[in-house]
């Protein structure tokens, strides 16, 4: 019995206690036929008595020489017409005067009559000479009061139980109605937990319990449970901590976390994801979601069932993102220098041909030029910023923009340096906006991008890095400068670049300026084109502001995650 589904045990029981309650059932309502049989018996025994008490020639009769004579006849017939099985009308001191056997009158009544005698109505259930029988006792009283005799009514107990026997068909149809309507419910609700306890029984729900909660705290990634109205029922630690949950498990709905809006539509929507990604304020998560659809219950086919919800996974690539954010700075650095080795192989074979005619001081002023350039280019970029990621990454953006044709103006301030600012989240900064300028500028008749850097301070306010990146594009209008921010959101085609992906770069320049509680705007040029303009809180200090916690520093996301707009 161990081994049966739970929905069959709790059939059994349920069909069990049916039947114990029909069977008390039918036994309180027989014990309560034969009650109301007994009673009526007994009230209609009290009237027949006390209408022959009253009546006044049954007084005479008893008054008179022969009692007998006059009322044996009487009591007959009364007898015969009402199906009273006695009536025994008596002097007080028991003598019969009638009776339903003859040979019974003139002997002593059989019964108690003391209350009878005290001038009250008696009645009782008493073995006579017909047997078991209900009787009623009534005083026959004269105009002064006086009890002169008395009348007993009677019926015997075997004529009452035909009476109650009467009720049992009754009796028995309500019972085996409870019985059948228990057993068809017990049969629907067990045929319901079926289908919830997918045909399990109380160990295999127990033990598929244990192993689910255990899997559902033990797994790195976000994992959460939502129903079809749209709500989180159960999530496990992950997911409390990627989606900023107080951990209770007390259901919330989706539309009310406090989560990008394309996160809450997705939960609230109940679609089909893949490898979605969706930033918050300081993470990048790619979420997976389908919908829980419960399997059939053994032995019911292929039982379509509905939709409970969505199983939905939070998988937090912050980390990833800022290796590749590192990875494509040294990518960028790396085609730059094969570049230049190419520029360069070119200006040696240059050289090499000028000192074959002859030409040595042309060679000399050739060669000391190009490397007095590329001298200069790296010596500005170093002594500028003190940070070896963003010297690569403004090194090999340089090169990136001649390879272009694109002019790059650099203006860093000497005492622009990263400070407390994490140097992570600025790649992902300078990276991304300079890459958004490049693929701006290079449509414009004279290409052409700025980048400012400068410390600013503002009255008693404390000091602020600034950046500015501007280009010679032609501009963005108003109705799509607050969307360019937008995850998704892109103004070039998705084939524009290699690997077709679009519209992230800018939201993860959102995403790191809101880390540091900066400010973000977009303006016009001067001159055309769109002006980017970054402030970030400053402090002297080194540091890592912009980490959210300990064990996920660094928070930053570099170029390689789709950079451009």
């Amino acid at each position: 019995m161990s081994r049966w589904s739970l929905a069959r045990q709790f059939f059994l029981a349920q069909l069990v206690f049916i039947l114990v309650l029909s069977t008390s059932l039918s036994v309180i309502l027989y014990v309560d036929a034969a009650r109301g049989v007994n009673d009526a018996a007994a009230e209609r025994m009290v009237a027949v008595a006390t209408a022959i008490a009253l009546e006044p020639a049954v007084l005479e009769a008893v008054e008179g020489p022969d009692p007998s004579a006059a009322l044996q006849p009487y009591a007959v017939e009364v007898m015969d017409s009402l199906g009273v099985d006695f009536i025994t009308i008596m002097a007080t001191d028991r003598t019969r005067y009638t009776h339903r056997n003859p040979a019974q009158i003139g002997k002593p009544y059989l019964g108690s009559v003391s209350e009878a005698l005290a001038g009250r109505t008696q009645t009782e259930t008493y073995a006579g000479t017909l047997g078991p029988s209900i009787r009623s006792i009534v005083p026959i009283v004269d105009d002064s009061g006086t009890v002169r005799a008395m009348v007993a009514a009677g019926i015997t107990v075997d004529r009452a139980a035909i009476a109650r026997n009467a009720q049992l068909p009754l009796v028995a149809l309500i019972a085996l109605g409870a019985l059948a309507l228990g057993a068809l419910v017990s049969f629907l609700l067990s045929r319901r937990l079926r289908v919830a306890t997918l045909g399990m029984g109380p160990a295999e729900l127990a033990r598929t319990f244990v192993f689910y909660d255990s899997v559902l705290h033990s797994v790195r990634e976000g994992l959460l449970l939502t129903d079809a109205a749209g709500r989180l029922v159960l999530y496990n630690d992950q997911a409390a901590r990627l989606l900023g949950l107080d951990g209770s498990q007390e259901p919330v709905a989706a539309s009310r976390l406090a989560v990008p809006p394309s996160l809450r539509d997705l939960l609230s929507s109940g679609r089909r994801a893949r490898d979605e990604v969706h930033l918050t304020d300081d993470r990048v998560l790619v979420v997976n979601q389908e919908p829980a659809v419960p399997p059939a219950p053994a032995g019911r086919g292929n039982h379509a069932q509905g939709v409970l919800g969505t199983v939905t996974t939070l998988r937090d690539h912050t980390e990833i993102e800022a290796l590749t954010g590192q990875v494509e700075t040294m990518r960028t650095l790396t085609d730059a220098l094969r570049s230049q080795t190419h520029e360069h192989a070119n200006r040696l074979h240059t050289i090499v041909s000028l000192v074959e005619l002859g030409r040595n001081a042309d060679a000399l002023a050739f060669a000391t030029r190009d490397l007095q350039q590329s001298q200069r280019l790296t010596d500005e970029v170093v002594q500028a910023i003190d940070e070896p990621f963003i010297s690569a990454l403004l090194l090999g953006k340089a090169a990136q923009a001649n390879e272009r044709g694109i002019e790059l103006v650099s203006d860093i301030a000497a005492d622009a340096q990263a400070g407390s600012l994490n140097p992570m989240d600025l790649v992902t900064i300078i990276g991304n906006l300079l890459d958004n300028a490049f693929d701006e500028a290079a449509g414009s008749e004279e290409p052409r991008v700025l980048l400012g850097v400068r410390r600013v301070t503002t009255g008693n306010a404390p000091p602020q890095l600034e950046i500015v990146v501007e280009d010679s594009g032609n501009g963005l209008p108003d109705s799509e400068k607050a969307k360019v921010f937008e995850f998704g959101y892109s103004t070039k085609k998705s084939d524009d670049r290699p690997g077709g992906a679009r519209g992230i770069g800018l939201a993860l320049v959102r995403q790191a300026v809101q880390r540091f509680a900066g400010t973000l705007e977009v303006t016009d040029a001067d001159h055309g084109g769109a002006r980017f303009t970054v402030r970030l809180p400053y402090s002297s200090g080194r540091g890592t502001t912009g980490a959210v916690d300990g064990d996920a520093a660094p928070r930053a996301v570099g170029t390689g995650l789709g950079s451009r707009t």
